[in-house]
């Protein structure tokens, strides 16, 4: 597990934009953490990172977003959600196989759900108002393979 500390709102984004530079056509990324850490915020800035020219937006009450790019950006957010199986009626499996990349907002409480091989990104609120700890853990033999380059890509904001 690799854990890094983010000073602004905006340093959050920057981490997510360094990331998306990795990130390949069907990979999966949890996303969770306290509630207001900056779940969303980290979306935006993946999204910059693969042209996402449109506002990304929480999709708190729609469940689930798409933003083109240079690659398919699925947004979905759980938070709602009271059962597996209301995922499982969104199409998970499909949105997974859409050629894009998938994250999902509170994505730890779904988890069984879900593909075994996946970028975990947990946001915890720091002790000023914006900082905040990211905790990133791979899981799986796709991400595990760019645990190398996540720690290069990552590096100014490690605190190990």
């Amino acid at each position: 597990m690799l854990m890094a500390r983010t000073k602004s709102v905006d340093d959050t984004r920057s981490l997510a934009m360094e990331i998306a530079g990795l990130a390949r056509s069907g990979d999966l990324l949890l996303l969770a953490g306290d509630l207001g850490a900056g779940k969303t915020s980290f979306v935006q800035g993946f999204g910059r990172a693969l042209g996402v020219e449109e506002a990304v937006t929480s999709p708190t009450f729609v469940l689930v977003r798409t933003y083109e790019g240079r690659m398919p950006l699925v947004h979905v957010d759980v938070y709602r959600l009271d059962h597996l199986q209301e995922l499982l009626d969104l199409g998970i499996g499909e949105l997974l196989d859409s050629g894009g990349v998938t994250l999902i907002e509170w994505g730890d409480a779904v988890l069984p759900a879900l593909p075994s091989d996946f970028l975990e990104v947990r946001l915890e609120l720091g002790e000023g108002d914006d900082e905040r700890v990211v905790r990133v853990r791979a899981s799986g033999s796709a991400w595990l393979a760019r645990i190398e380059q996540l720690r290069t890509v990552l590096d100014r904001w490690l605190t190990e």
